[in-house]
């Protein structure tokens, strides 16, 4: 009874809590009614493509619509050859068919929501990642339709991660409000992070513990994410995302 009590405490401390305060906080937010009436425009992140000579790689992650922006973001992968003319944006959509190609402006808002730059290469180095990353976005295993799933996923998320462990010299880890990130279909999982710097166990994405020097200390409960960044200092919270340097 005694360790009940006391797990009840962790998880309001950890999960419950700073999910209100930030449902709290989108409250107050000026959001986007539905899709139609939302701001999808590009946030001009990105200088335009016939003036950026040099092959480049982006990742983006920005809050999703309405109350699950609460909870959640949407990511997406942004490749540009070098000397080509426009960039490629790899995203999932939670309608036909998942994987779409330019679906919107490669750093367009989602859903009003401005998006952040998760992680970027540039260079020789995105030269070489490139062809990579498209075979990853190529491999990626839910593709037809209807076999997106919100929660716990397949979903946008899932399928960014797909990428990033593809590609580990990406280096980075999603938001801790990347829900569906830590998505597994087969059931028990133990093993390396998708960055491959640390290990990671895992129940179906829906309970699971990750240490890792890309990916920090992570405690998933039902695609909540609890812990701390150890790579660059910060706190991970529920809601919240990632708070820190």
């Amino acid at each position: 009874m005694r360790f009940f009590r006391r797990f009840l405490l962790v998880f309001a401390v950890l999960f419950l809590i700073p999910v209100a305060t930030h449902a709290a906080w989108w409250s107050w937010q000026p959001l986007a009614g539905d899709w139609r009436r939302a701001d999808w425009s590009s946030a001009k992140l990105l200088p335009a493509a016939a003036i950026e000579p040099e092959a480049t790689v982006h990742v983006f992650a920005a809050r999703v619509g309405r109350w699950r922006g609460v909870f959640a973001h949407h990511s997406w992968v942004v490749v540009k050859e070098k000397g080509a003319r426009a960039y490629t944006r790899f995203d999932v959509v939670g309608w036909g068919t998942p994987v779409r190609v330019n679906h919107r402006e490669a750093d367009g808002r989602w859903y009003g929501n401005t998006p952040e730059l998760v992680t970027e290469v540039r260079g020789e180095a995105a030269e070489r990642l490139i062809p990579r990353i498209r075979a990853a976005v190529a491999s990626y295993s839910y593709n037809a339709p209807g076999s997106y799933l919100a929660w716990p996923g397949p979903n946008s998320n899932s399928f960014v991660q797909h990428v990033l462990a593809e590609v580990p010299e990406l280096g980075q880890a999603l938001p801790p409000t990347a829900i569906g990130k830590d998505f597994r279909d087969d059931g028990l999982f133990a093993g390396l992070t998708p960055s491959r710097t640390g290990v990671q166990a895992s129940l179906y994405g829906l309970a699971g513990v990750t240490l890792g020097w890309v990916e920090g200390v992570e405690i998933n409960l039902l695609g909540l994410v609890a812990g701390f960044d150890l790579r660059s200092p910060a706190i991970k919270l529920p809601g919240w995302g990632r708070v820190g340097v």
